[in-house]
């Protein structure tokens, strides 16, 4: 029976293990890249851009084009059997085509290409760009979780402490060492850490349910991050100057590559407006036919004589011969299209003379557009170079400030393990020993948290620098 039960509890231990699904920062990063609503948009532009391209390279080929008509016609027209006006139906159908073809347009299909390409290329390092800020952001967060879910490990060995300061002091006032007086002190210090403890439970979770939401997981229960050791990682990227970090980081960085393919998709907008003042020259070629319906008069290779007048001198007919003729069913659908068809075609040459100032004033507005182009790349590098200096001396700061909370962690330490001691002999008093305790423990959240911060903060640089973030 114990085996038994001893089976179901690891069936059961297993199957929750099963349950809960671990994610190191690699895969959350790899979710988000996946999942993230705002790079998917930005692939929707990419996509636009694609369809853009696809426009601009049509514009090399020919317009082909065909129509066709039937139609029926009700009014007063001449019936053809006896010549009399009458109101008749009659119906005919037309079937035409046309092809046309641009010659020369001042080079405007042939920029329209070569900015459709560049929109391409822009659209891919826009949506690179937001991968690189995706992927950051994440980071950040799974970050916070591994700080949150530290300072929750470092809250319950406080809280094992002070159970075990309870423990050791109730055995002393039941020895006579100490007082009861002493107890009310750590039983209060008791539940402060267990309160404490339940709000660094509390923060871990809701650190754990942003960083879920970030990847679009809504099981909120069953997801957690793979925890590791983690310590301060050895990076030579502080020993690097800022002006060598923003040099390489203007080869590197996306946000760059956009601002730079701007300024030549503005220029190729100027040689469009340009193109527009140039004349135009296209190639047309129309065919058109007609098919009716009615009946019709064909000769049968008789001749008739019909009297057309008299002789006046002698009263004689004057007689003249004329074909004859039978009426019949209309002609053939075939012969009709071939017999009745029409061809045209030629060249037109359009030359803008005068357009109201718009096309001369277009390419003031493309050339302004440029020097905005110009100005906001300028503007990119200086933002750049701003955020490498700034991230440079807050990763230095925050390593700085690192080293300085180990030391503070150590001294408290020693103070704790000394305080312990002469607590324990009854030489330190239970309220003076809570208070270094205190101090022993906001050193320590002060470390952890300073680890984190530089480590975000590290990160940050080695990301501008072209380093992976990875932990």
């Amino acid at each position: 029976m114990k085996n038994i039960f001893s089976i179901l509890i690891f069936l059961n231990f297993q199957f929750l293990i099963a349950q809960l699904k671990t994610y190191t920062l690699e895969e959350c990063v790899s979710i988000a890249l996946e999942k993230n609503i705002r790079i998917q948009q930005s692939e929707f532009d990419l996509d636009g851009a694609d369809i853009d391209r696809l426009d601009a390279i049509g514009s090399f080929l020919p317009n082909i084009n065909a129509q066709s008509q039937h139609i029926w016609n009700n009014g007063l027209s001449q019936n053809i059997t006896n010549g009399l006006i009458e109101n008749l139906t009659t119906q005919f159908s037309a079937f035409g085509g046309n092809i046309g073809v641009t010659l020369f347009n001042g080079k405007q299909n042939i920029n329209q290409l070569a900015r459709a390409n560049l929109n391409i290329i822009s659209r891919q390092y826009q949506l690179e760009d937001m991968k690189d800020d995706v992927s950051l952001f994440v980071a950040n967060s799974y970050l916070q979780v591994m700080f949150n879910k530290e300072l929750e490990q470092v809250q319950r060995y406080q809280l094992e402490l002070a159970k075990q300061e309870l423990e050791r002091t109730q055995l002393r006032i039941a020895a006579g060492v100490q007082t009861q007086a002493e107890i009310y002190e750590i039983e209060a210090n008791l539940a402060s850490q267990e309160q404490a403890l339940v709000q660094s439970e509390n923060t871990t979770r809701l650190s754990l349910i942003n960083l879920a939401q970030s990847l679009l997981i809504t099981d909120y229960e069953n997801f957690d991050i793979a925890d590791v050791d983690y310590s301060i990682p050895l990076s030579q990227i502080l020993i690097e100057k800022p002006k060598k970090i923003f040099e390489k980081s203007l080869t590197l960085r996306n946000d760059i590559k956009v601002a730079a393919t701007n300024i030549e998709i503005a220029k190729k907008d100027i040689d469009l407006a340009k193109g527009a003042l140039l004349p135009t020259i296209s190639a047309f070629y129309n065919y058109n036919t007609r098919i009716s319906y009615s009946d019709r008069f064909i000769e049968t290779g008789n001749l008739i004589e019909t009297p057309i007048g008299v002789v006046k001198e002698n009263g004689s007919l004057v007689i003249s011969q004329f074909p004859e003729r039978e009426l019949t069913g209309p002609l053939s659908f075939t012969d009709q299209f071939r017999q009745n068809d029409g061809h045209s075609y030629g060249l037109n040459l359009n030359i803008p003379l005068f357009n109201g100032l718009s096309l001369r004033n277009n390419i003031k507005r493309r050339k302004l557009n440029l020097k905005r182009s110009e100005v906001q790349f300028e503007q990119t590098k200086l933002d750049l170079e701003n955020t490498i200096n700034q991230a440079y001396n807050n990763a230095e700061g925050a390593y700085k400030f690192y080293q300085a909370s180990e030391k503070t962690l150590k001294a408290r330490k020693e103070a704790y393990l000394m305080a312990e001691k002469q607590f324990e002999a009854g030489i330190l008093n239970s309220f003076d020993f809570i208070q270094i305790k205190q101090r022993y423990e906001i050193a320590s959240s002060d470390n952890i948290r300073a680890k984190y911060d530089y480590i975000f903060k590290l990160k940050v640089l080695e990301f501008y620098f072209g380093i992976e973030i990875s932990v």
